[in-house]
């Protein structure tokens, strides 16, 4: 029974990685438009490299991500998560009660 526990709780995990992974793919971008509008009208100003070194931050949470997600796919099988018991047998445990 342990095993399916593992099962289930690392797929929610990769199911919270996956939206982490949307999240700093959304960050990346935002903050590659902020350093690139910043530096057009300001080259080299503090804003710029505020900007510059939060989309490094971004990309890099976006590349560990990445990278924990794939290998994370890789281990799981195909198989499919049963997170409750079937109708019939959790009918029967209780009317035994």
């Amino acid at each position: 029974m342990a095993s399916q526990t593992d099962h289930a709780e690392s797929v929610r995990a990769l199911r919270q990685l996956r939206r982490m992974r949307t999240f700093y793919a959304g960050g990346a971008v935002l903050w590659a438009v902020s350093a690139a509008s910043v530096g057009w009208a300001d080259p080299g100003s503090r804003q710029m490299w505020v900007s510059v070194v939060l989309l490094v931050v971004f990309a890099s949470l976006l590349a560990m991500t990445s990278l924990w997600l794939r290998r994370n796919q890789a281990d799981q099988t195909d198989e499919p998560v049963h997170h409750a018991a079937p109708r019939r047998a959790a009918w029967r445990r209780h009317a035994s009660a």
